[in-house]
């Protein structure tokens, strides 16, 4: 693994500038987001299984990036195969898809990148190895570009939404670290700061990985919009005491009725929200929302190590034999949900999302 460092007041600057992923010759570059704020660490994957380690291991997360990810692995993994006939090529290529779909389970993200990827390659059966090597190349570049995109739409439609002077709570990370760049519910902040809006946000911290306050309050930092760490447990606090106008987050999967699955936590967040008559937006791309899915109950939340609660870094602050339940994300069901910001609008009539994935011409 290639490092590079940049150290500036004991953090680095001007992470906006500092592409989460990206292609290097004919490897994959990631950010390694477990070293930020402290450091800037490269992860460079010269294979599709480096892509699969760095997904497991929180080296690239959030669900666009992690789609992102998924395509440039998916390219890795072509470059790999040595076969020269279509029908063996596509069969290999299958087989690493599948082996790229189970690094997480829960981002829908994950799978649209390489079904999109798959279905361009059906498209190609009449063309050399080679150029569809070529191809599928560029349409992972294009995944990225596009994402950007999608997340500047999103900040420029969410921003209307926000109110001069508000106070505004996030979850987790929605930001440029999540997604190719810009964010999506990092990106309507950013998009209301460059409107000239007067806010401040506050950030849960996030446990157990504590993305709230290591990337987001850091991206925040970076841009000089005012923002406050606060743990966990404080949201429903500040609520109560008329200190929080709106909740923005992002989203990893959106069910075709409207439940959310986001990181642990946003559900009672939602909750608190709505039992203070606060708006809590959901800011998504369209390909977040899974046609397949009807409610989420049909969401897999995956499970990770009860060591990720017991340790901060690498350091226990607890019984080291102490039992701990770790889910990673929770499912936050319509009803707590104001409204959901796209790239084709604020959806608000859930029962209109069907027919916006159908219509969306990348789904």
């Amino acid at each position: 693994m290639e490092k590079s460092q940049i150290h500036m007041d004991g953090y680095i600057r001007c992470v906006n500038m500092i592409p989460t992923i990206e292609w290097q010759g004919n490897k994959v570059r990631i950010l390694d987001q477990r070293q930020i704020p402290h450091k800037v660490e490269w992860y460079i994957c010269k294979d599709y299984k480096d892509v699969i380690k760095a997904i497991k291991k929180m080296v690239i997360r959030g669900a666009p990036a992690i789609g992102i990810a998924a395509a440039m692995g998916l390219v890795l993994g072509a470059y790999s195969i040595k076969y020269k006939t279509y029908k063996s090529f596509f069969r290999r290529i299958k087989q690493i898809s599948d082996e790229i779909l189970s690094s997480r389970p829960t981002a829908v993200n994950l799978r649209w990148a390489l079904d999109r990827m798959i279905r361009l390659i059906q498209k190609m059966e009449g063309c050399s190895i080679d150029k569809i090597k070529e191809i599928l190349r560029k349409e992972s570049e294009n995944i990225l570009k596009k994402d950007i995109e999608i997340n500047k739409k999103i900040g420029k439609i969410g921003e209307k939404l926000v109110p001069d002077n508000a106070v505004i709570l996030t979850h987790c990370n929605a930001g440029s670290l999540a997604t190719g760049g810009y964010g999506t519910a990092l990106g309507v902040i950013r998009a209301a700061h460059e409107a000239g809006k007067r806010i401040n946000v506050i950030a849960d911290e996030t446990r157990p990985w504590l993305q709230g306050l290591r990337l987001t309050v850091f991206e925040l930092m970076q841009e000089n919009i005012p923002v406050s760490v606060i743990a966990d447990n404080a949201a429903g606090y500040l609520m109560k005491k008329g200190k929080i106008d709106l909740v923005i987050t992002g989203a990893d999967r959106i069910a075709i009725n409207g439940d959310v699955a986001n990181k642990i936590g946003t559900y009672q967040v939602a909750v608190l929200a709505k039992e203070n008559r606060i708006p809590f937006y959901v800011a998504a791309p369209i390909s977040t929302i899974d046609s397949d899915i009807k409610n989420g109950d049909m969401i897999p939340v995956e499970y990770r190590s009860g060591e990720e609660i017991l340790k901060i870094g690498n350091k226990y602050i607890g019984p080291k034999d102490a039992e701990a339940i770790n889910p990673v994300f929770d499912i936050t069901p319509s009803n707590y949900i104001s409204a959901i910001i796209t790239e084709k609008g604020v959806i608000s009539d859930f029962d209109t999302l069907i027919d916006i994935v159908d219509r969306d011409t990348d789904k």
